[in-house]
């Protein structure tokens, strides 16, 4: 770079003091993009898409062969507000679920030495779902003999053509918790099972109030009433 300016200098001074000039504002410019990348984020800040991926990965390490068998899914990485136990400290909580034995794990990790600080885990407590969740809800949906004809048909009564794939549908999913309910349903008294609600190309909400997703079991469960 610095032969090319004395070439141009050499040419015409007013050249090279352009090419300087463009050089200084695009110099300035690198450095201020440079110093909002590198900045560190405050301890109220939202977690950076950095974070969440080092979180993730840190988080996961101790349950790889789970995760990639589909038993255990990462639900989400919130950013952990305990300031009581870490006042100065970044972390994150990482939120994954064992379909298997049905328990929450919650592990914690400071992100700044880079590991997992502290691990609880639960039966009987149940977050919100993941999109992955609802996507996979979905899925069970569509390979239901009963219920999955009657997606499609309703999509494409809609004006949404053939539906190719759950990731098509409108979701919205809440935690199925038991109340009272008989039938194959009290199952979810210990199972992760949601209540999906599913909204087509024109608008409207399919009709879902008596399906219940098994997310555990990986079936459906019709209501009785």
């Amino acid at each position: 770079m610095g032969r090319r300016l004395m070439m141009m200098a050499v040419a015409g001074a007013g050249v090279a003091v352009v090419a300087g000039a463009a050089l200084f504002v695009s110099g300035e410019q690198g450095s201020r993009a440079a110093g909002s990348i590198l900045r560190v984020p405050a301890l109220e800040d939202p977690l950076t898409g950095q974070e969440v991926a080092q979180a993730t990965t840190i988080a996961s390490a101790g349950s790889r062969s789970h995760l990639a068998a589909g038993r255990i899914k990462l639900l989400y990485v919130e950013r952990d507000d305990d300031k009581d136990s870490s006042p100065d400290r970044r972390r994150a909580d990482a939120y994954l679920y064992d379909y298997g034995s049905d328990r929450l794990i919650v592990r914690t990790v400071d992100l700044g030495r880079g590991e997992v600080v502290r691990e609880t885990v639960a039966r009987g407590v149940q977050p919100p779902p993941s999109k992955e969740e609802e996507t996979t809800a979905a899925g069970l949906l569509l390979s239901h003999p009963g219920y999955g004809k009657t997606v499609r048909e309703a999509y494409a009564k809609a004006g949404g053509g053939s539906l190719r794939s759950a990731a098509e549908l409108g979701l919205r999913g809440l935690i199925f918790v038991p109340s009272g309910e008989s039938g194959p349903a009290r199952e979810c008294e210990v199972h992760r099972c949601l209540r999906l609600f599913v909204r087509l190309p024109d608008g409207t909400w399919l009709d879902t109030s008596r399906m219940v997703v098994d997310l555990s079991a990986k079936k459906i469960h019709t209501l009785e009433w």
